[in-house]
């Protein structure tokens, strides 16, 4: 199909720096350079993933953040590693301390040729990680200081099931996976999207999952650890292929809703 030729954009246009001019950026620039790549972006994400220790960008003398080209790159490994294999914090920290992850695709700068056009692997999802996650414990307290969640909100989603939590010494704690579970609920409440909401996608993950048991169920409780080792690996390749196939459903029913 044949396609529009490309717009020419004025001098005087302000359009994001390009990520390879070598120029430090600030947070508000970097925001503006991944947004096309990342809609969900934004400078309070930012910030959090550098209280986790996954971002060090250089402080100015009056502290303002300064990123540079490997920090941009860095931070990209991040969002594509969280968006698109679904893992955890604690686990992508583990493969960038590994060195693993630094291939995540990258959107060009203004005037940058597209490196991923064309290029259909791109499309492939990666497994998800499925082995040992959701091993940290968070209370009620750390939960909602982490997730900027309010104890109504977190009560709302243990009631209908969104979220579980379990009891140590006493007290609630929650896992890395339902902190995140958490984090992504408190965005949707801003469009007043609540428990009872989210109990459609609960119900619709239960499903999925029972799906996903019926066909490897047999070889995950296999008395053959290479057996339940393969069945593993391929529950993460099943598992990262549905989800990317629900995504695709639901863009295309929402394209309709765009006149």
């Amino acid at each position: 199909m044949p396609t529009a030729p490309p717009v020419a954009v004025p001098a005087q246009a302000t359009a994001p720096p390009p990520v390879r001019s070598g120029r430090p950026l600030t947070i508000g620039q970097v925001c503006k350079l991944l947004v096309g790549e990342f809609p969900d972006i934004s400078i309070s994400k930012i910030r959090y993933l550098e209280e986790q220790k996954l971002l060090q960008p250089r402080r100015t003398s009056g502290g303002y953040r300064l990123f540079s080209t490997d920090d941009v790159d860095r931070l990209r490994t991040i969002l594509h590693l969280q968006r698109d294999e679904f893992l955890p914090l604690r686990v992508i920290r583990q493969e960038l301390a590994a060195g693993r992850g630094q291939d995540a695709p990258r959107v060009a700068g203004p005037g940058e040729p597209d490196e991923a056009e064309g290029d259909h692997a791109a499309h492939r999802p990666g497994p998800i990680a499925l082995r040992g996650g959701g091993t940290a414990l968070h209370t009620l307290e750390q939960l909602c200081d982490d997730t900027r969640a309010s104890p109504a909100l977190v009560k709302e989603l243990r009631d209908f099931g969104v979220v579980q939590g379990t009891t140590r010494d006493g007290a609630i704690v929650f896992d890395d996976d339902e902190r995140e579970i958490v984090r992504a609920a408190v965005e949707l409440a801003h469009y007043g999207v609540g428990g009872r909401h989210l109990r459609v996608l609960r119900s619709s993950a239960d499903r999925e999952g029972a799906l996903l048991e019926q066909l490897l169920g047999p070889s995950l409780r296999s008395r053959s650890a290479e057996r339940r080792s393969e069945a593993v690996e391929a529950l993460e390749t099943l598992a990262a292929t549905t989800m990317r196939l629900k995504h695709l459903l639901l863009v295309r029913d929402l394209r309709r809703l765009v006149p």
